[in-house]
């Protein structure tokens, strides 16, 4: 499961432990992990396993109880207040739902992260703005609210804005739970574009399977607070520890659920 060693580490977490409710309730015990540069990571583990927390502590939003996190060769307990919300720069994030501003365009939508944080033009920013849309497939519809759009749609809009501000890292937090099928292939297109064509480091917080076996490079694989797995898709289907190998065999059984269930449908 080692990497190669020409590859460039990015993001560097070591031995995270974190605790909530003064220690009753520890969440990482002891996370540990690099990813590479330019490369897709696919953190999978099951509910409660310590996702969402890690990725607060990538984006400096939580401290580790002991441990260390690094991104771009800085030690985030380094930093201050203020080089804390220039850290937070470095990374692009769609979240679960989009995360969309209800009473704003998606022009307005995208065009906010440059008006709140930059000094360009309107000009400039108008240019920015349909440029990020254009390359997600949108060349109309700016002025639409975002209950006008599919869910697809929406998602292009959270990535148009997520990478308006041109970030080094990507984070994607559940980008595909609770769609339909096409609209996840949609997505799941859309995320395999931008990692090929902006060569950014993108990490994707899932429970998607399929989606992590089709587009990681490698996958992640967080049990109880810690990475009990960190490889290629095909070193995943093939490990045999217990957790992964439940994880594995409940998709499988889904599979296989909605395969009956289509061929009975058929039948009828």
């Amino acid at each position: 499961m080692a990497v190669a060693a020409s590859k460039e580490v990015h993001i560097e977490i070591r031995n995270v432990v974190k605790s909530f409710r003064g220690g009753r309730d520890p969440v990482l015990r002891g996370a540990s992990l690099e990813f590479y540069q330019g490369e897709l990571t696919y953190i999978l583990g099951s509910s409660g396993a310590g996702k969402s927390v890690l990725l607060k502590h990538l984006l400096g939003l939580l401290s580790p109880d002991s441990g260390e996190v690094w991104v771009a060769g800085r030690n985030l307990a380094t930093l201050g207040r203020d080089q804390l919300q220039e850290h937070r720069t470095v990374f692009g994030m769609l979240f679960q739902n989009a995360a969309l501003f209800d009473d704003f365009t998606v022009f307005e939508n995208v065009a906010f992260p440059l008006r709140e944080h930059t000094r360009l033009s309107e000009k400039e920013i108008e240019l920015k703005v349909r440029t990020a849309l254009e390359h997600l497939g949108m060349k109309n519809g700016y002025d639409k609210y975002p209950n006008e759009l599919s869910g697809g749609m929406r998602k292009r809009v959270g990535l148009a804005r997520a990478i308006i501000r041109e970030p080094q890292i990507l984070l994607y937090d559940e980008p595909t739970t609770g769609l339909d099928p096409v609209t996840r292939t949609t997505v799941d297109d859309l995320i395999a574009d931008l990692k090929s064509r902006l060569h950014l480091t993108s990490i994707v917080i899932s429970h998607d399977i399929p989606s992590a076996l089709h587009l990681a490079d490698r996958i992640a694989f967080l049990h109880q607070g810690q990475f009990i797995f960190n490889g290629t898709a095909k070193e995943f289907v093939q490990c045999e520890h217990p957790a992964i190998r439940l994880f594995l065999e409940a998709e499988l059984r889904a599979a296989k659920t909605l395969h009956s269930h289509l061929i009975e449908e058929v039948r009828l």
